[in-house]
């Protein structure tokens, strides 16, 4: 990297990795979300009735017609279909898991929008569009996304 600074004295430029962690409010909907996760062992959403779709992760809005569906909550599947992956070959700290992992787009039974997490217990080599997967639950309380601690085929 070049200094462009001839008029400042005292310029330099220090090369580093900067990492970003952070922490994110899930609001009453997520927290709603991860307590049933927690306390239930069961997956929900919320659903539009006039767009008849289910969203998963829920949310307080329809995408569709901006509908107000925050207390729409509908129990969903805890297996489905992955409809898209990556598999992640780098680690970082703030990853959840050590590389390499697979890390799926998977559409719940009931829910119409996908749930991106990770896919465990299956080798990256055999993963496939159209593999079905179960949910496994952590074992104590995460309260976190993580409280679904990943999903493993059926």
């Amino acid at each position: 990297m070049t200094c462009k600074c001839e008029d400042i004295k005292d310029c330099f430029v220090i090369e580093a990795r900067m990492a970003l962690p952070n922490q994110y409010f899930v609001g009453r909907i997520g927290s709603k979300w991860i307590i049933a996760m927690r306390d239930k062992k069961k997956l929900t959403g919320l659903k539009c009735d006039k767009c008849n779709i289910t969203y998963v992760p829920p949310r307080e809005h329809c995408n569709k017609c901006g509908a107000t569906i925050a207390d729409n909550w509908v129990d969903v599947g805890t297996t489905g279909e992955i409809v898209n992956f990556t598999i992640v070959n780098y680690n970082d700290k703030h990853l959840p898991k050590k590389a390499p992992y697979i890390l799926g787009q998977i559409k719940l039974d009931g829910a119409d929008t996908p749930l991106t997490h990770i896919v465990a217990d299956v080798d990256p080599a055999d993963v496939h569009v159209g593999m079905k997967v179960k949910a496994v639950f952590a074992e104590g309380p995460v309260n976190t996304l993580m409280q679904l601690d990943h999903f493993e085929p059926v």
